[in-house]
């Protein structure tokens, strides 16, 4: 039994992704908490976010916040998925395409 345990934990521990060398290449965040705002970040794994938020009809009614972005990452399978997103006052719609082969 103490070593079905021992070896379930060693298994557990060898399974755990090692993130330790990823490194933030890029970051930049315009946003001052009124109004418009921007962000975009690249990390040395792949993974890569951006996004960009207004204000739609400001000030009169029908204003709504509308949030365009992407952000992709490297899965397992060594393909590049890119995730495309618009959140408006009709919701939120994204596609999701399959990129290139990373590795």
């Amino acid at each position: 039994m103490k070593l079905l345990i021992a070896l379930c934990l060693v298994s557990a521990a060898v399974a755990v992704p090692l993130y330790d060398d990823v490194k933030v290449l890029r970051y930049d965040n315009d946003n001052i908490g009124t109004g418009s705002y921007s962000y975009q970040f690249e990390l040395s794994d792949g993974t890569k976010q951006e996004q960009v938020g207004e204000l739609k009809n400001e000030g009169v009614v029908g204003q709504a916040e509308v949030v365009r972005g992407s952000y992709s990452w490297v899965a397992p399978d060594g393909y590049n998925y890119i995730v495309t997103y618009v959140a408006d006052e009709l919701g939120y719609r994204s596609t999701i395409e399959k990129g290139t082969k990373r590795f």
